[in-house]
């Protein structure tokens, strides 16, 4: 059974379970009713960042443009345009035991694709949620809905995993960001 965390929630992802190689982080959501006339595309990405909390190089930016990080840890399984249907939305498929040394963490986030021409924001999205599930299995372990308590922000930082004395730890973030994906980028020194 998944442990349900609340925002700002940690939880240890390897110690109690030291067979864990590789996960699945799976995300979602669903658009509330919108009729602003453009479609409402989210994009996940994945941000590989050092102990200063920034990307190494730009290739460490998992996302619909770059899908694999150079050391193939970790992978975005594509793109979805639409968030149509039930259960995961987009999803990242993560190597543990491949992750650079130099890697500390991975964030995880969501940001709305061209939200500020579409007039936008994720006061328009509900049920959305991360999860994390042992790949190998396909166990859920973790699992954080965000609830509804963002309005005009175009990003969120959702969550993410680090390292914390050789194990690897989940974290419940629930960030909100304005600026889309280019202000989150250069927040985590990418160039855009």
């Amino acid at each position: 059974m998944a442990v349900t965390l609340r925002k700002g929630q940690k939880v240890d992802l390897t110690k109690g379970n030291p067979s864990l190689k590789k996960i699945l982080v799976g995300l979602g959501w669903d658009v509330k009713r919108y009729d602003g006339g453009f479609d409402f595309d989210l994009d996940a990405a994945a941000f590989l960042l050092g102990a200063n909390g920034k990307v190494n190089s730009d290739s460490d930016f998992v996302f619909y443009n770059n899908l694999k990080d150079p050391s193939g840890a970790v992978e975005h399984m594509g793109d979805n345009l639409t968030g149509a249907g039930e259960g995961d939305d987009e999803e990242v498929r993560i190597d543990l035991e491949k992750i650079p040394a130099n890697v500390e963490k991975i964030d995880f986030t969501v940001t709305i694709y061209d939200a500020d021409v579409r007039n936008q924001t994720f006061g328009q999205v509900e049920n959305a949620y991360i999860r994390v599930v042992d790949d190998a299995t396909g166990q859920e372990l973790i699992r954080y809905d965000l609830g509804e308590d963002f309005s005009v922000e175009t990003a969120v930082v959702v969550g993410e995993i680090y390292r914390n004395k050789g194990e690897w730890k989940f974290n419940a973030i629930g960030s909100g960001f304005s600026g889309g994906l280019g202000a989150l980028g250069r927040n985590y020194g990418v160039n855009v």
